[in-house]
């Protein structure tokens, strides 16, 4: 490999485009603003940290608006997508429209909303927060999980969701 010039659209184009080869699941991450309004949006940078203690990371675009809301949040969810859920992550990644209306949801620690038929469900204490170029990086304590056995991930590659295949 020879070193890239990391400046201008045409390496960040390239740069997306080869990040996008790696296949990551589809969350999206729940809390409740401090009126108590639930809030959420899709988030595919999730991932484990530690096992002892049950950590695990997820990072936002600093120039989103609900920035600041998930900041300051006590507790959070993160709703793991099932494959069949294509419909929920679109509707969490638009920055339009009333995400939960008419959507049902349970409630977890903290109050943090928990999405309906997902793969896993993870309850997180709002631990750490750094900087991370244009991102705020999450690194959260689980403080409650549970999993749905036999439901598959929804997947996103290449630029386009997938699905699992057995």
């Amino acid at each position: 490999m020879t070193p890239q010039n990391t400046s201008g659209e045409d390496f960040q184009r390239r740069f997306r485009n080869a990040l996008g080869m790696f296949a990551t699941g589809i969350t999206v991450v729940t809390t409740r603003t401090p009126a108590g309004e639930p809030i959420g949006l899709t988030v595919n940078s999730f991932n484990s940290v530690s096992l002892d203690p049950p950590l695990v990371v997820w990072s936002l675009a600093n120039e989103l608006p609900g920035r600041a809301l998930f900041e300051g949040c006590e507790y959070y969810a993160i709703n793991v997508l099932a494959e069949d859920q294509m419909e929920l992550s679109q509707r969490f990644a638009s920055r339009l429209g009333e995400k939960f209306g008419g959507l049902p949801f349970a409630t977890g620690v903290g109050g943090a909303p928990l999405l309906e038929g997902c793969c896993a469900r993870f309850v997180c204490r709002n631990t750490v927060r750094h900087p991370g170029g244009d991102h705020v990086v999450f690194i959260s304590e689980v403080v409650d999980f549970d999993l749905a056995g036999e439901r598959l991930p929804l997947l996103y590659f290449g630029g386009a969701y997938r699905q699992v295949r057995a």
